[in-house]
């Protein structure tokens, strides 16, 4: 009988997970097809840090294909708020009290932390990124990007800052949990900034400015992190029972 009903629960629990699934893709199906009848749009709201700019497109199928991955990108940015609630909806009734109090601000703040790099680099680094480029141009040099790669660039650079800004989150939530520590981090700096400077290269095209246009927000946001680790640090000490470890 136990065994049973512990069936039925695994069922119960498997066809809740289908159901949300299937949400979170009819969502994204929805959000990707309104994109894409709108792509024109999203395109001149990434065209427009660069000022007046004319992409072209040198194969037949090249700007079908970048309007329909701009479409996929600002798809899963739109469904985002339904994507987040499944998530939540889902592992809440699993959790216990304690837990459940900390789950909902740290997936907010992974979205506000997200929203944030991603607003940062549109509206500060970008425009800079892109026009510091467009400064090469002569009378015989003109600048003549294909919409494939102005979109994968500009896209890419302005979702590797919502990741990067995710930093000071985890390292948040490390110190919290015991993981690291404040001073190793400043103990580690040094460190530290040959990681940031490689992650800079993966995450950025193969250039030296952009890596650098990347490579020192996420510095400060590493020094934001320690700070972080300091104050999780804090509220650990604070926990009855618990101390760092």
């Amino acid at each position: 009988m136990g065994q049973r009903s512990e069936r039925q629960t695994i069922f119960g629990h498997l066809e809740e997970l289908r159901k949300r699934l299937l949400i979170c893709i009819f969502a994204f199906v929805i959000t990707t097809i309104g994109s894409f009848l709108f792509v024109e749009q999203l395109r001149a709201i990434i065209i427009r840090p660069a000022g007046e700019l004319e992409l072209v497109y040198i194969t037949p199928p090249e700007a079908l294909m970048a309007d329909l991955r701009l479409a996929i990108m600002a798809g899963i940015v739109f469904a985002l708020p339904v994507l987040v609630y499944q998530l939540i909806a889902f592992l809440l009734p699993a959790l216990e009290k304690e837990e459940k109090k900390i789950l909902i601000p740290a997936v907010l703040a992974v979205v506000f932390f997200f929203s944030l790099g991603v607003l940062f680099a549109y509206y500060v680094v970008f425009p800079f990124t892109i026009r510091f480029f467009l400064a090469f141009a002569t009378d015989s040099l003109q600048p003549l990007f294909t919409i494939s790669a102005y979109l994968s660039f500009a896209v890419n650079f302005i979702f590797a800052f919502g990741i990067v800004f995710q930093m000071p989150l985890l390292f948040f939530i490390l110190g919290y949990l015991g993981i690291i520590s404040a001073e190793f981090l400043r103990k580690y700096r040094k460190y530290a900034v040959l990681v940031i400077l490689l992650v800079a290269a993966l995450l950025t095209p193969p250039d030296v400015f952009s890596q650098m246009m990347l490579g020192i927000p996420l510095y400060g946001l590493y020094e934001v992190g320690i700070w972080a680790v300091a104050f999780s640090q804090g509220k650990r000490k604070r926990l009855p029972g618990r101390g760092l470890s």
